[in-house]
């Protein structure tokens, strides 16, 4: 199936600046990303890198990727989206695969599942990715990202709290104080790849910010309570972790330096 993909790369980052020029292997980071997107078979004329720095730009274009120059006023990744896709005139229907600039591990399984979910439901206009959780203090730390879905595989809430909320199971533990070694099969963990349709994008750059995605601090809660549908396909485990942090960048760089996955 034909489907777009963007690979947003600010220059700006509060802990790694620069971070999608950062050299890994002896390439930046933001190609190690865009060969991830090849390698999902996609035509290259249909992977972008967008961004907002002359910089990396002129890195882009000197690997011979196609890159656009986006605005320095996004909130979100999701209006960035919004305005590539504007700028190359893609049709409402399109879908567009959301690959951040700083994940050169990203299976490109994973991107396409992305896409061939969305596709497959008509009902939602994003699609997204999650794991199950086999680790409890997960279900209980705030950083890491919970989904609930119902039985057809659509997203009903995304939280930082541990839900569902086992009642008795919780009730037990708060006042025990003890963490069981694993959970049951009840939890899924959210993984932040999205695909969108490109009246979704539009639509999304124009509401407001949500209650909860203010309170819980997860822009997808704004399309769920503006009644937009998530769709969410399982995988086994959760793709390596991205690079946020000077310490990430060293982990990854000893990826390519001995062929060892880094840990999460």
């Amino acid at each position: 199936m034909a489907y777009k993909i963007v690979i947003p790369a600010r220059y700006g980052s509060s802990r790694l600046p620069g971070k999608p020029l950062a050299l890994i292997g002896g390439k930046p980071m933001v190609w190690h990303v865009w060969q991830r997107a090849l390698e999902t078979g996609c035509p290259a004329s249909d992977i972008w890198v967008a961004t907002d720095d002359q910089r990396i730009m002129e890195a882009v274009a000197g690997f011979g990727a196609n890159v656009v120059m986006t605005g320095l006023h996004h909130s979100c990744g999701s209006d960035r989206l919004a305005e590539v896709a504007a700028i190359r005139g893609w049709g409402e229907n399109e879908i567009v695969v959301n690959v951040q600039g700083d994940e050169p591990l990203l299976p490109a399984g994973m991107i396409e599942l992305a896409a061939t979910t969305l596709a497959a439901d008509a009902e939602c206009g994003i699609a997204t990715l999650a794991c199950p959780i086999t680790d409890m203090a997960q279900v209980m730390a705030a950083q890491c990202v919970k989904v609930v879905t119902n039985k057809a595989g659509q997203a009903l809430y995304f939280s930082r709290a541990p839900v569902p909320w086992a009642r008795d199971h919780f009730t037990s533990l708060q006042q025990e104080g003890v963490m069981p070694d694993s959970p049951s099969a009840h939890w899924l963990r959210h993984i932040g790849l999205y695909a969108y349709r490109v009246n979704t994008l539009m639509a999304l750059s124009h509401l407001p910010p949500a209650p909860m995605e203010q309170l819980e601090s997860l822009e997808q809660l704004r399309a769920l309570w503006h009644g937009i549908g998530i769709a969410v396909a399982t995988v086994e485990q959760a793709p390596p972790h991205g690079v946020d942090t000077p310490e990430d960048l060293a982990r990854i760089q000893r990826h390519f330096d001995t062929g060892l996955i880094p840990a999460q």
